[in-house]
């Protein structure tokens, strides 16, 4: 049975608490926070107060406990609402830092009263401005994916945001090779600017990612980004066709609401002959995890060369011979510097031959997500095996590669 205010156990146990320690019907009233969670600790406090014959507690500015806390929660409502004012966001989540000799007075009183059902003053203070801020600002508090958790600072009056990312997905084709998908830093000065790298900081004066996310960063008026793909393409080679998925993760935006369909045209002309966007749309972080987990089957357009004439027949030969085999390759020697020695085998799904001419030929590769195609078709000795420089006799290199289509997107 739910007790009531004037119980005896809660009359007695809070004359006890009074006896020793003045405190305000804020304080007071949280020590029962549990028994009846539809008023509010003051009013709790105001309840038992009527029962406690000549004690009484006292004005909140006298509180033994909060030292007059609670007298200040119209300031900290003001401070937090001058923070928010150049922010767009739907929900909003209070959090907050109390002095500790608070905390340490509050533990002191539960412990040795022997409360069962308090609730802590933060948890009391978050609630109260949150509870106000919803009704001043027309926004939701929201407990558990906030688009901005206020943390506030009681002892000096300072205010930290913790602002969710905006996350926006989108296809993207790269036109010119040379340029890789995401930003590489100096390997000398690891992005701080030196003489090799002319004081850029970067290896590569543009990427993929930094033509895409500059118009985003500015529109947003966002502090930073990141660019996840979905796999990537070396930097020499293009990513043509329906273009390859990312979601680009703006960081510490304060404008939430765009344009995507602006922006888009905006990144498409300036970029032109470069890049191209598609298929903008707003997401989420678990659109990074699936684009990440995913397998997509790419098709390549390939053209390759050899020192010698090529035999029209024999490549024949080998690009049947490839529909359907499985080839194991271990991780490249261009790249195992940087990545696990392992052998990973690859499913090749269809190989045809568009043209043949001299020494150079093309074609076309259908694989599995992941395949090495430069040592498919050179075997990076012995590295990749079958390859077609075992399969057709004569030592082949990729003079010109693409990715020309992303499956199951």
């Amino acid at each position: 049975m739910k007790k009531k205010f004037d119980d005896k156990d809660i009359i007695l146990l809070s004359k006890k608490i009074l006896t020793k320690y003045k405190l305000c019907n804020h304080c007071l009233g949280r020590f029962f926070a549990k028994i009846d969670k539809n008023l509010s600790n003051k009013e709790r406090g105001e309840l038992i107060s009527k029962n406690l014959d000549d004690l009484h507690p006292v004005k909140v500015k006298n509180c033994f406990l909060c030292e007059g806390l609670f007298n200040e929660i119209n300031h900290f409502i003001k401070i937090i609402e001058e923070k928010l004012i150049e922010y767009e966001y739907e929900t909003f989540l209070i959090g907050s830092k109390v002095d500790e000799d608070i905390i340490d007075r509050e533990n002191e009183i539960i412990e040795e009263f022997n409360i069962e059902h308090s609730e802590s003053i933060k948890s009391n203070l978050n609630r109260e401005i949150g509870k106000i801020l919803e009704k001043k600002l027309d926004k939701e508090v929201n407990f558990e994916k906030p688009t901005i958790m206020v943390v506030l600072d009681t002892s000096y009056d300072n205010i930290s945001l913790q602002i969710s990312s905006l996350y926006v997905y989108g296809r993207y084709k790269k036109f010119k090779r040379d340029i890789p998908q995401t930003k590489w830093h100096c390997k000398i000065c690891r992005g701080k600017g030196c003489k090799r790298c002319k004081y850029t900081g970067r290896l590569y004066q543009n990427s993929v990612e930094e033509l895409v996310s500059n118009n985003f960063l500015k529109k947003t008026k966002a502090e930073d980004e990141s660019f996840h793909g979905a796999g990537r393409e070396d930097i020499d080679v293009r990513m043509l066709g329906n273009g390859r998925p990312f979601v680009l993760e703006i960081k510490n935006p304060k404008i939430r609401n765009l344009n995507l369909k602006e922006i888009k045209d905006i990144i498409n002309k300036e970029n032109k002959s470069i890049i191209e966007i598609d298929n903008l749309k707003f997401s989420d972080r678990e659109e990074i995890k699936r684009i990440k987990n995913s397998k997509f089957k790419k098709i390549y357009y390939v053209e390759l060369k050899t020192d010698k004439s090529i035999n029209k027949e024999k490549l024949k030969k080998v690009a049947l011979s490839l529909r359907g085999k499985i080839v194991g390759q271990m991780t490249p020697s261009r790249v195992a510097h940087r990545r696990a020695d392992l052998i990973r085998n690859k499913y090749i799904y269809d190989c045809t031959i568009e043209s043949i001419d001299g020494a150079k030929a093309s074609l076309k590769l259908e694989t599995e997500s992941g395949t090495y195609i430069k040592e498919l078709i050179s075997g990076d000795n012995g590295r990749t095996n079958p390859n077609i420089s075992d399969m057709l006799g004569v030592p082949c290199q990729v003079n010109k590669l693409d990715v020309i289509f992303i499956k199951g997107e």
